[in-house]
């Protein structure tokens, strides 16, 4: 794998045989090539909000964490959910989550020392990438300001990487509906209820509520405006 990265530091996936299967390996060689501690990769799907891992960490840290749940208080995942620029962790607010993960990872051997790279996917997809370092704040900070720039590049091909391989790939892409359900909702979205596109489609209302189930069914909506929204960020359908 080590002709992936080229002159410049970047990471070509072209590169990279079976890259979807050996992805620990990837992210092991990122590591070592920039000599951090450790890299982290996480993504969340937008439709059935399941995160997606893949870490350099040892096999304890990943098992204790993933007993507790961190991934629903971890700061460095939620910060970069809301944000577009890297999320220094020195700047992360101190507050219990904070501390209640931090603390404990500290246990592992593992730094609170590092910056998350938030991306965001043509499909409402959000990951980021984490790299972490111990040592001396001056010489991460002149880590940081060495290769900030090739990171930011790296984690944009890193999420496409998951995205396009992982087992949900195809419902990012688009869930298999049908024109009839892709119709509905979309009158929907114009703000039409329900016997009102009975009527337009000279249908039963009862038929028009199966196919809006059926709609939440395949796009994980637990409601038709709910449906609807998602319909509308992957591009099934048009606003109203």
């Amino acid at each position: 794998m080590g002709d992936a990265f080229d002159q410049a530091g970047l990471i070509d996936l072209a590169e990279l045989p079976d890259a979807a299967q050996d992805f620990d390996a990837f992210l092991h060689e990122i590591r070592d090539r920039f000599g951090v501690d450790h890299v982290a990769y996480a993504g969340m799907n937008p439709i059935n909000r399941s995160v997606i891992g893949h870490v350099t960490y040892g096999k304890d840290w990943q098992e204790h964490y993933a007993t507790q749940g961190f991934h629903r208080i971890d700061p460095t995942l939620h910060s970069a959910r809301r944000s577009i620029a890297p999320v220094d962790w020195s700047r992360l607010e101190r507050d219990l989550d904070y501390l209640t993960v931090f603390r404990s990872a500290h246990d592992f051997g593992i730094s609170d020392q590092g910056v998350t790279i938030p991306v965001r996917g043509p499909y409402g997809d959000i990951g980021g990438l984490s790299l972490t370092c111990g040592g001396s704040k001056t010489e991460w900070k002149a880590l940081c300001r060495e290769n900030l720039h090739v990171w930011q590049a790296l984690s944009v091909h890193v999420h496409d990487l998951v995205i396009s391989s992982d087992s949900f790939s195809s419902l990012l892409r688009g869930p298999s509906m049908s024109m009839r359900e892709r119709e509905i909702l979309q009158w929907t979205a114009e703000g039409k209820s329900q016997q009102d596109i009975a009527d337009i489609l000279k249908i039963s209302h009862r038929t028009v509520e199966v196919h809006l189930r059926s709609a939440r069914h395949k796009l994980y909506a637990l409601t038709t405006a709910q449906a609807v929204g998602r319909a509308i960020s992957m591009g099934l359908i048009y606003p109203g």
